[in-house]
């Protein structure tokens, strides 16, 4: 194959057969559609270059920025496309959580930004909030700016209503999978996939993967975050499912070690659903169908920019002692057994007993909004301290506050397993706090 540029790359990538030996279903052939294959890595190739390509000359004209709202490969494509065209790229975020993806970008030349804001996603209905704030700026007449908006453009969508859902077509011989599962990030391969394959057969299922809400699983909303994306669509989907992180890397490590592809936790995490819902599918009916039936999943990403996910997760994986104090290590009945307080019993917990009061989000969501005299403890850091053991007396007691009481939940379990005699979670976190109309304060 000869092209004259890299962007003519992108698409037309490989859909693999997953040998049934390795996901043990009986009547149905489940196929991945290696997305990572795409010359820059991922399955936002494509929608980067959908949205971008017909602006980019006028950009160049104007002199303007490309910019976008992501921390991961929206962004990564997009830096490399603009750095084609000879224009500056800019990442705006409000927390970067992939350390290597962070590398990347700064490798690439990008110019990264992180705004405060009061959760770790963008909230379009919340108008105080400063990154939603600068998402509005950007689409204002006038801007120095062009921005690809990957959370409302159309044309994330069509990337994949035009091309990756008709080539699963073409590769299954003309006919629509039975189901297509995917993974919910911004919506948009989801929703243009799942349009695709309805035109040749309105009968598929689509089944859509959300994180647990305690977990983070890069390139997938949780089940609260996904209602915020202007993509996303309920009606798209016959059922919405939830992955966790565990899930995700189990996958993934099954697709490294028994299938030799080089998946990265997202594309573990689609496979680990559709292999979990397909099962439950097989267990309902019972008899063996006519003919074999069909199911297909996204790779999204590779592997190689995850390894520190995977090390802070499961050290083990890598060699390393897994780590005795860490919310990685709860069961889910530990997870349960922590105390929970609503806003009106932790505001008069605070006022009577003077809690050390802990809050685990990002420095810029914490800088935007935060309680009166907490403790900014980013989670990932908070969990590296533990594994050391407490890192505070046991007489005083602790408050612990996330974006939406999920996460600090999980901590509160784990301190009161490692000893300490009050620990708490906010129940709803900092949102409830916020919609309680709780005082709030800002650096």
């Amino acid at each position: 194959m000869r092209y004259d540029s890299i962007t003519d790359a992108i698409g037309n990538t490989p859909l693999v057969r997953i040998d049934p030996e390795v996901h043990g279903l009986r009547t149905i052939d489940l196929y991945a559609k290696l997305e990572m294959l795409n010359p820059f890595g991922s399955l936002k190739d494509r929608a980067a270059w959908n949205m971008a390509r017909d602006g980019l000359a006028a950009a160049r004209e104007r002199g303007e920025t490309v910019v976008e709202l992501s921390s991961g490969n929206t962004a990564k494509a997009l830096a490399l496309i603009a750095g084609l065209h000879g224009l500056p790229f800019k990442s705006v975020t409000n927390r970067m959580r992939i350390p290597e993806i962070k590398d990347l970008l700064l490798l690439l030349g990008a110019e990264i930004e992180e705004l405060p804001g009061q959760s770790e996603c963008l909230d379009p209905t919340d108008t105080d909030d400063p990154l939603t704030l600068f998402h509005q700026r950007l689409n204002r007449p006038g801007s120095a700016h062009f921005h690809t908006d990957q959370y409302f453009n159309a044309r994330n969508t069509e990337a994949h209503a035009t091309g990756t859902g008709p080539e699963i077509v073409a590769d299954l011989d003309g006919r629509a999978p039975d189901w297509f599962i995917a993974c919910v990030g911004t919506a948009g391969s989801s929703t243009g996939v799942a349009r695709a394959l309805r035109v040749h057969d309105p009968a598929v299922r689509v089944v859509g993967l959300v994180g647990e809400k305690a977990d983070f699983i890069p390139g997938i909303r949780n089940a609260d975050e996904v209602q915020q994306v202007g993509l996303f669509d309920p009606a798209t989907y016959d059922t919405i499912e939830t992955v966790g992180a565990d899930d995700a890397i189990d996958g993934m490590v099954t697709l490294l070690r028994r299938c030799g592809l080089l998946a990265g936790p997202t594309g573990g995490a689609a496979y680990q659903g559709a292999v979990r819902h397909l099962r439950a599918v097989e267990d309902a009916l019972g008899e063996e169908p006519a003919e074999r039936r069909t199911a297909v999943f996204i790779v999204c990403d590779r592997v190689e920019s995850y390894l520190g996910y995977v090390r802070q997760r499961r050290p083990e994986l890598l060699g390393h002692a897994p780590a005795k104090n860490s919310v990685a290590t709860l069961t889910d009945t530990e997870a349960r057994t922590a105390t929970v307080i609503d806003v009106a019993d932790a505001r008069k917990w605070i006022a009577e007993e003077d809690p050390l009061v802990i809050d685990l989000r990002g420095p810029f969501a914490y800088a935007a909004l935060h309680i009166d005299g907490s403790l900014n403890i980013v989670d990932e850091l908070f969990d590296e301290m533990l594994r050391g053991g407490l890192p505070f007396g046991r007489r005083r007691p602790v408050l612990l506050a996330c974006p939406v009481g999920e996460r600090s939940a999980r901590y509160a379990a784990l301190l009161t397993r490692m000893g300490h005699p009050d620990a708490r979670s906010l129940a709803g976190g900092i949102v409830a706090w916020r919609d309680a109309g709780a005082p709030l304060v800002r650096d």
